[in-house]
């Protein structure tokens, strides 16, 4: 063994993370002076996968990862066949002489959706320049990108989650009140969810905390206010949105498009972690509402015309999706455009059920297919992932409310109402990637057929 892979060993064998970093930077400084396409198979394997591994890290879906992960290999000749996963993805790569077949894994799944736009910029750079780039400048590239810090903090979090549930709680019907409590109780909770993240706490860990919190702030609000101000107690009809910043829209989502694109291991993986994500907030929310003798309730009338509603129902979605797109990570100009489509596609959405006879899933399916074809214009001009504008515009018609009073009913025994607010969810949880589906078969010629 040379003294450099004794010293690498050495280093390897330090590490105490159940998931172990790769040394990206050691296992390639031997062919750093090396131009990409003369380098070795397990360089160009190396550069392949890291590019794969980092796409994924941002919450993409499978043929994205896909997709760049073979633009790499195109340009440095080689042959790329992978198989994607929620955290994991196994690849094999070809010359005309010899095979390399690697596995890489992620910690944890997340989104950051900053970060995506800079890999599939650096991805479309590649494509035109990086055969004259050497393995160094290719890695150091990525290096960068991998340490770009993130766009907000904790409090800025806490904020986005304050505004984005408030505008959803107003969309679902509520008034001040709710709106005031659900602002405290979701900044509150995802500010804690944002420091437990940035201590590397696990999921359900982090996530029951952070509902558990957040809800229990809007019932101490509601009840408080009830009992200074004679407020009714049906505001409480509100403790919902206190916990909406959970909704893991992006998993949802892109679980779809992967079923639809036949990638099955990773629709599959994505779909039970939204799930799983779902049962467990929901079930800390119905576990606190029985605590507290919380019964779920409609919402107090707020006697609006039908025009004043219609132009409340426009900012309330632009914050409302700006919100989310913070939580998402976006740069300022991206969550920007993202609210200006939601804003459009979730008002179309409500006044479609308001004012049609059309069922809500319906209304998803248009209003969803509405934001795929304003995100595929963006995209055009500039170059923003459709990812990253979509789901944002769309994960406010996610029927959190809906999710939470099936959890409550089936829970406490009303097998029939529980079950008609599941089926009404996932209805509507069917129709949101169906109708961006849509959107891409019209548009998107890439992703249209199977080769």
């Amino acid at each position: 063994m040379t003294d450099d892979n004794e010293q690498l060993h050495k280093e390897i064998n330090q590490l105490t993370k159940n998931h172990m970093a790769i040394p990206w930077a050691k296992l390639t400084q031997n062919s750093n002076a090396e131009v990409v396409t003369q380098a070795s198979l397990m360089m160009k394997a190396a550069i392949v996968g890291r590019v794969g591994i980092m796409m994924l890290s941002c919450g993409t879906g499978a043929w994205r990862v896909r997709e760049s992960m073979n633009t790499v290999a195109r340009v440095l000749k080689i042959v790329c066949t992978a198989d994607i996963g929620l955290v994991s993805i196994s690849y094999s790569c070809f010359d005309k002489n010899d095979s390399v077949a690697e596995t890489l894994t992620l910690a944890t799944s997340g989104v950051n959706t900053d970060k995506l736009s800079a890999i599939e910029h650096f991805v479309r750079y590649f494509a035109q320049k990086g055969a004259t780039l050497t393995v160094h400048q290719v890695h150091e590239r990525m290096d960068k990108i991998n340490q770009k810090s993130p766009n907000y903090t904790p409090f800025l979090l806490g904020l986005a989650a304050a505004f984005a549930c408030s505008s959803f709680v107003f969309l679902l019907g509520g008034g001040l009140v709710e709106m005031f409590c659900s602002f405290v109780g979701a900044g509150i909770g995802n500010y804690v969810r944002a420091k437990l993240n940035q201590r590397h706490l696990t999921l359900f860990a982090g996530l029951a905390v952070a509902v558990a919190l957040s809800c229990l702030i809007y019932l101490s609000l509601a009840r408080g206010l009830e009992l200074l101000f004679q407020i009714r107690g049906i505001h409480e009809a509100g403790y919902i949105g206190a916990m909406l910043f959970v909704i893991p829209g992006f998993p949802f989502i892109t679980s779809g498009l992967d079923l639809a694109k036949l990638d099955m291991r990773s629709g599959i993986e994505r779909f039970i972690h939204a799930f799983s994500i779902v049962m467990v907030a929901t079930l800390i929310g119905w576990l606190l509402a029985l605590a507290s003798d919380l019964h779920p309730s409609n919402f107090a009338p707020l006697h609006l015309s039908v025009w004043t509603l219609l132009l409340l129902r426009i900012p309330a979605s632009f914050a409302g999706v700006y919100g989310f797109s913070m939580l998402f990570n976006s740069a300022p100009k991206m969550a920007m455009i993202a609210a200006l489509i939601g804003a459009v596609a979730n008002t179309l959405r409500l006044e479609l059920v308001d004012l049609t006879t059309w069922p809500s899933a319906v209304a998803a399916l248009i209003g969803a297919l509405t934001a795929g074809l304003l995100a595929a214009a963006f995209h055009e001009k500039l170059g923003y992932p459709r990812i990253s504008l979509t789901v944002p515009a769309i994960v406010i018609m996610v029927p959190g409310l809906y999710m939470y009073r099936a959890m409550y009913y089936i829970g406490v025994g009303s097998l029939s109402i529980g079950a008609q607010c599941l089926v009404n969810a996932l209805l509507i949880l069917a129709c949101l990637p169906l109708g961006l589906i849509l959107a891409r078969i019209l548009l998107d010629k890439k992703w249209r057929y199977t080769n």
